[in-house]
């Protein structure tokens, strides 16, 4: 009896985490729409006026109008793919000119908080993970421009404060937030 009662204790765990893997759906998600056109490059991201189209980072106003972007705020513009957390160029020029300002310009020495976004279909553990690798490329982007990384803090909101209903909506959901910290 002691011998089957071990077999049983040492098996229980692994079926759980069988059943756990199955419950998550794994890749039942819908299949990925295509993407919009990538933003053009700019050349000085801080001289552009033109609004990048297809943006997965959303600037803090704070952080704009203490910088100087010259871009309108890129709340309405698509953001990351679906289940994706690579930059665009249209990402690393507008993060360039962020890691400018926060190394060598008005916002020198100040925090910011990096906030990952999912949309709200899957898993909610599997968007949380998604937004927080979001926040780490932005993060990781940030820092190979010299910004300390004692002056940035990654979070995930996941599917948290998702709002979209469709696809346009999902969009605007798929993001990373550069907020400043006062």
């Amino acid at each position: 009896m002691e011998k089957k009662m071990k077999k049983l204790t040492l098996a229980v765990p692994f079926v759980l985490v069988a059943l756990a893997s199955a419950a998550c759906g794994g890749n039942d998600k819908p299949p990925q729409t295509p993407a919009s056109d990538p933003a053009p490059a700019a050349t000085d991201t801080q001289a552009t006026t033109a609004t990048p189209k297809n943006m997965a980072v959303n600037v803090d106003d704070d952080i704009v109008k203490a910088c100087n972007l010259k871009f309108e705020n890129i709340e309405e513009a698509p953001k990351f793919d679906y289940d994706s957390e690579a930059l665009t160029q249209g990402e690393k020029n507008v993060l360039e000119a962020i890691a400018k300002c926060l190394t060598t310009g008005p916002l020198k020495g100040r925090s910011v908080e990096l906030v990952g976004r999912a949309d709200p279909r899957g898993e909610t553990e599997y968007n949380m993970t998604l937004g927080a690798k979001r926040a780490r490329q932005v993060h990781s982007f940030l820092a190979q421009l010299g910004v300390p990384a004692d002056k940035m803090r990654e979070t995930s909101k996941g599917e948290l404060e998702a709002t979209g209903k469709d696809e346009e909506g999902w969009r605007k959901d798929r993001r990373v937030d550069v907020r400043l910290i006062k």
